[in-house]
Formats: structure tokens, C-alpha cells, sequence
């Protein structure tokens, strides 16, 4: 793994969400600076207020960083998704996006690296197929906001080096277990669609090591961040049920899915069959805490 120690500076943009306060705990604990982009008055010393889509960001505030980390964007696990929250989950990535690689390109030779979120999402479902990053884009609503996402975030790297994080769902109680985790307490819990569709998945922890890895890491363009180990639906829910002491019967339909929760956000995140392996990241020599989604379950989940 990369020297983490090396890194003196780091400017956050998201840094409200549950990735990005990990992140900036993590490299505060280790004593690196780091600078909040936020949209608000400045309550910190180590906030700096920025308006996406609506002014420049002034590229002195990257200048003489180490990295950019962009990890804005409106939660894909609030449901249903609108016609107008489908127009905020675009924007919200989108403009904030074009406007760090607007800064990021004006420093030229001196910039920092760009790292910039994106998602497992960008691909399509193949059962039974193991994707890597050079696997093709889906067609989905999201797989389509991914490809913009990340085309709005390569903007910069004529002189940046520019990662794009693909990441999968996040193990965590306010990451994708949230809502499972409401259904299996209250003893609801069970197949969601077919339940053997394969979920890419991902630990907070190993998450934020994997971006402070590539911070230094020789590394540029679409790194997957997945757990090593592939996993079904009912992997995930069987591992989490069976940590709560509840039980995992009640299946859910897909057909009832697509008329409570709408088509897009069932088919991007519910019963999608997308085996995605990190396989950039792993050939840059990161080690996984967590290689199995149970082991991330048991180290967020208390046991009952």
C-alpha cells in the first residue's frame, strides 16, 4: 500500500457525506490538512465556501494540494426516484463535478490529482459474467449518469492525473444496510427479486483506504472499489439477518418493487446482476480489512 503519510494536503468536496467524514477523519488522524469545500458560510477554519454551477471556484484554493477528493451527489438510496430527484441526482454530481475540473485544469502543470466519484452503476447486468474496468456501460438511467459523471471529471486531466471512483454500495448501517436493516428488525427481511443476483458491495473502511491509496498510487482513470469476493442478494441479507437473530423468509417480488420503488431505481440497485471485480486496485497493491461482505457486516452491526 501507498505511503499515506505522504499526503500534505487533501481539499474535500462532499465532505458531509458518510464517505467523506470518514475520509476526513482519516487523514486528520494521520495529520494531514485538509480543506471542506462546503455551501454554506464558513463555520471552520478549514472550510471554504463554494458555489457549484453557479460560480468559478478560485483555483488558489487547490493550488499547492495533493489531491482533490469530489464526492458529491445526492443519495441514490432515497426512493422513488422522481422525475425531479432523477434531475437532482444529475446535478448534484454533475455541477459540482465540472466545476473542481474547471479549478483542477487552471493550476496546468501544477494540479493536484483529481479523484472523483462514480459508481458501480456505470455497469450493465451480465449473469454470470466477472467485469472488470474495461468492461463496456450499461443502459440504464444510471449507468448513463455515470458516463456523464465521469466525462465531466476526465475534463481535467490534459495535466491532472484524474481517477474515477467507481464505487459499490457501501456495508454500513447508513450506507446500504440502512434500510435492510429496518425490514429485518422488525422481522421482514428476506429474497429481494431473486435474491441469487450478484450485489457489488464495498466496507466504509476499506473504501477509505482505497482512496487514500490512490491518492499516491500510480493510477489513473476507472478503478472499480468493490469488496474482493463476490456476493449475492441473499449473501448479504442471510449474513445481516442472521447478526440481528431475526429471520429471513418474506421475499419481495420483483414486480412489486418496480411499482413502489419505479423501474430505474429496481433495476440499477435491487435486482441488477453485476459481478464487478477491483481489479486496477488490487493490481496496484492494495490490501483489503474486509474481503468478505460478511466480515464487513459482523464489523458494523452489533451482535443480538
Amino acid at each position: 500500500m501507498a505511503d499515506q503519510g505522504s499526503t500534505s494536503r487533501v481539499v474535500v468536496a462532499g465532505a458531509s457525506g458518510l464517505i467523506g467524514r470518514a475520509l476526513v477523519d482519516d487523514l486528520r488522524a494521520d495529520g494531514v490538512e485538509v480543506v471542506r469545500l462546503v455551501r454554506r458560510a464558513p463555520s471552520a477554519a478549514d472550510e471554504v465556501q463554494w458555489w457549484p454551477g453557479e460560480r468559478p471556484l478560485d483555483p488558489t484554493v487547490l493550488a499547492g494540494a495533493r489531491a482533490v477528493v469530489g464526492l458529491n451527489g445526492a443519495s441514490i438510496g432515497r426512493f422513488p426516484w422522481t422525475r425531479s430527484y432523477k434531475h437532482e441526482l444529475v446535478w448534484s454530481r454533475l455541477l459540482p463535478t465540472e466545476t473542481l475540473a474547471t479549478a483542477v485544469r487552471a493550476l496546468g502543470r501544477d494540479a493536484p490529482v483529481f479523484l472523483s466519484s462514480s459508481a458501480v452503476g456505470y455497469y450493465p447486468t451480465r449473469p454470470g459474467v466477472r467485469m472488470n474496468e474495461t468492461a463496456p456501460r450499461g443502459d440504464t438511467f444510471l449507468a448513463d449518469l455515470c458516463g456523464e459523471w465521469e466525462a465531466a471529471a476526465l475534463s481535467a486531466r490534459e495535466h491532472a492525473r484524474v481517477v474515477l471512483l467507481r464505487t459499490a454500495p457501501i456495508v454500513h448501517p447508513e450506507g446500504v444496510l440502512k434500510p435492510l436493516m429496518l425490514l429485518t428488525r422488525a422481522g421482514l427481511s428476506g429474497p429481494i427479486g431473486r435474491g441469487t443476483q450478484v450485489w457489488p458491495w464495498i466496507s466504509l473502511v476499506d473504501e477509505v483506504a482505497a482512496i487514500r491509496h490512490l491518492i499516491e498510487a500510480d493510477v489513473t482513470g476507472p478503478v472499480n472499489l468493490t469488496g474482493p469476493t463476490r456476493a449475492t442478494a441473499n449473501d448479504l441479507g442471510f449474513a445481516l439477518a442472521m447478526r440481528m437473530n431475526r429471520p429471513y423468509l418474506v421475499r419481495a417480488p420483483e414486480f412489486a418493487l418496480r411499482l413502489v420503488l419505479g423501474r430505474d431505481a429496481t433495476e440499477a440497485l435491487l435486482t441488477n446482476d453485476t459481478d464487478v471485480a477491483p481489479a486496477v486496485l488490487e493490481k496496484s497493491g492494495f490490501t483489503f480489512t474486509h474481503e468478505r461482505v460478511e466480515d464487513a457486516i459482523r464489523a458494523v452491526v452489533p451482535p443480538r
